[in-house]
């Protein structure tokens, strides 16, 4: 049998366990967003940047010694990002969610490409890169900042916040540092109860996102992978389609929509 072949009867056993479920929950990881020009936390290091491991630019530890290297690293990261536009991986998910809607995204991934695909209601285990926060979060977690209304100077380091007159950071989540309780609750409620897993473009390395699938397979889900590249995942997974996301999903949107 061809690669071919597999995965057409591959996609239509995915979009037969898709009808029959009640909850349908699905995790995405950088491969998606890779997908629309977005490099990895790791391509990014390039350059410049070359020269820095991640424990110099995304932890809390490295902020405190130096703030301003650090802001300018994700400034950095948001130009890279602001180009990028939905794929059709992103495109598909948001149209299974109309024709399921009690699908829910989680997500790993910090950009907002599921958002503006259609996605509604994503829960995002890292937070939005397009956001920013006290770093001491002095009015309760989380302090957002609205940067655009302050006067400052990017060469004189990072921005304040306006109630503490202490350092703004960019809202996610850094290493060392725990996922928000809420969304990892929700996740995990979620993940209890599903049906059906899509795990698509994540490579299964990062906790506890990478440590969802088996939550969800113990409590009786049935596992899709959809990923170019063996995983961690792939010995779980209970049906595997090989391929990027924006190639594979529509396929399966399309075949939904033709039974």
């Amino acid at each position: 049998m061809s690669d071919e072949d597999r995965l057409k009867m591959g996609v239509q056993q995915a979009a037969a366990r898709l009808q029959a479920a009640r909850q349908i929950t699905v995790l995405t990881g950088a491969g998606v967003s890779k997908e629309s020009g977005i490099p990895t936390f790791r391509d990014a290091l390039d350059g410049l940047w070359a020269q820095y491991d991640p424990t110099q630019l995304a932890t809390p530890q490295a902020f405190l010694i130096n703030p301003k290297l650090v802001w300018e690293f994700y400034e950095y990261r948001r130009r890279l990002m602001t180009p990028a536009q939905p794929n059709p991986g992103h495109m598909a998910l948001a149209a299974l969610q109309r024709r399921y809607p009690s699908l829910r995204v989680i997500t790993q991934n910090v950009d907002d490409l599921h958002e503006r695909a259609g996605s509604s209601d994503v829960i995002r285990l890292h937070g939005s890169i397009a956001l920013n926060r006290c770093f001491y979060d002095c009015q309760g977690y989380p302090t957002r900042i609205d940067v655009s209304l302050l006067a400052w100077d990017p060469a004189n380091g990072t921005p304040l916040c306006p109630h503490c007159g202490r350092w703004v950071r960019p809202d996610v989540v850094w290493f060392g540092e725990v996922l928000p309780s809420e969304e990892l609750d929700r996740a995990v409620n979620l993940l209890q109860r599903t049906d059906v897993m899509l795990v698509v473009g994540t490579s299964g390395l990062v906790t506890p996102a990478a440590d969802m699938p088996w939550i969800a397979g113990r409590s009786g889900a049935f596992i899709i992978e959809v990923n170019p590249d063996l995983t961690p995942i792939s010995e779980i997974a209970d049906l595997i389609l090989r391929g990027p996301s924006g190639e594979v999903l529509p396929r399966i949107v399309e075949a939904i929509d033709a039974s």
